[in-house]
């Protein structure tokens, strides 16, 4: 089968031809038709994800949405010819979904929602699990509630901003000013980030209580402020870049929670992976009711330009969600 494949990082990814996996149990062999493009994507091509546990050689690729072409033993709920999405590898010892075929562990994928296209069904597994992880699994967001999720325009903030208000609560977004219209539109109250401080934002939409919920998908300083703008007492920050050196005293001060999300961990373990199906399955019912849709970037990309879809991610000038297209959505 046709692959891209990473032989050494910081180097571009090269298109070959390899031997196609077969599944074994547990497993399910995916006929890939598309394959999300995620920043962490482009990191670990870079070398710069140490936390992905990558070694070359390796298929990179951490969504996709395809179609099952056979099952190993000791699988059910899957047969040839379903429509399936998932975060299938790309990480650890997994083979990524940048490949014609891949051997997915089964308790990793769920149903494609049938009123979202292949392409758009790749756009959602890691944004859609990441966003599931933090505000229902480690925040328990509900009604009544007031979210604000930093960066709401962006690839999994976006689905988070979504899956907030299916749930019923009143939900902020920032983001800079370019993202302002498209935070609208997704059905929350947008923040200009550069317009305004911290204080100035709590102070207008919360009284200066502060928001109940805030997801972080920016990091650094972004979490820092994350602390300084949760409510007293009640309040809880998620955020799946909680790295590096933070103070705790602003979210000690207001008696405060925090929660960190690390999607890779069940696919890097082994552990906890049919969580990931479940999440799935229920995404797919709040897309199939109207409630969840991935924003793509229109362009087109394919094995052969791989590195093109690549670089877009990484400069920060993708509309959306870019996808690669591996195969026909029909064969």
């Amino acid at each position: 089968m046709r692959a891209a494949v990473l032989r050494e990082f910081d180097v571009p990814l090269t298109v070959e031809e390899i031997d196609q996996p077969t599944a074994v149990a547990g497993q399910v062999l995916v006929r890939i038709v598309a394959s999300g493009v995620n920043p962490l994507d482009t990191k670990i091509q870079a070398g710069k994800a140490a936390h992905a546990r990558v070694q070359p050689p390796a298929v990179l690729g951490i969504d996709l949405a395809g179609v099952v072409a056979a099952v190993g033993p000791e699988v059910t709920g899957f047969g040839p010819g379903d429509e399936v999405y998932g975060l299938c590898g790309g990480v650890g010892d997994l083979q990524g979904s940048l490949a014609e075929y891949a051997a997915v562990d089964a308790r990793l994928l769920a149903r494609k929602p049938r009123s979202l296209s292949m392409r758009e069904a790749a756009a959602m597994p890691l944004a859609a699990v990441t966003s599931w992880e933090g505000l229902v699994d480690r925040a328990g967001v509900h009604a009544g509630q007031k979210v604000l999720v930093h960066g709401g325009a962006g690839g999994v903030g976006h689905v988070g901003v979504q899956l907030a208000r299916a749930r019923g609560a009143e939900v902020y977004a920032t983001g800079g000013p370019a993202s302002m219209r498209v935070i609208e539109s997704l059905g929350a109250v947008p923040i200009d980030y550069t317009a305004s401080t911290v204080e100035e934002y709590v102070e207008r939409h919360t009284g200066g209580e502060g928001f109940d919920i805030i997801v972080d998908n920016v990091g650094g300083a972004t979490l820092d402020a994350s602390f300084a703008a949760v409510r007293t007492y009640h309040g809880h920050v998620v955020s799946a870049l909680g790295w590096g050196s933070h103070s705790l005293a602003p979210l000690s001060f207001r008696g405060a929670t925090y929660s960190g999300v690390f999607t890779l961990l069940p696919m890097l373990t082994g552990r906890g992976r049919e969580h990931h199906g479940v999440i799935l399955r229920e995404v797919a019912t709040l897309a199939d009711a109207g409630s969840l849709r991935p924003r793509l970037d229109e362009r087109r990309f394919t094995l052969d330009t791989v590195m093109d879809a690549h670089r877009l991610v990484a400069d920060g000038t993708a509309n959306g969600k870019v996808i690669v297209d591996v195969g026909d959505e029909e064969r």
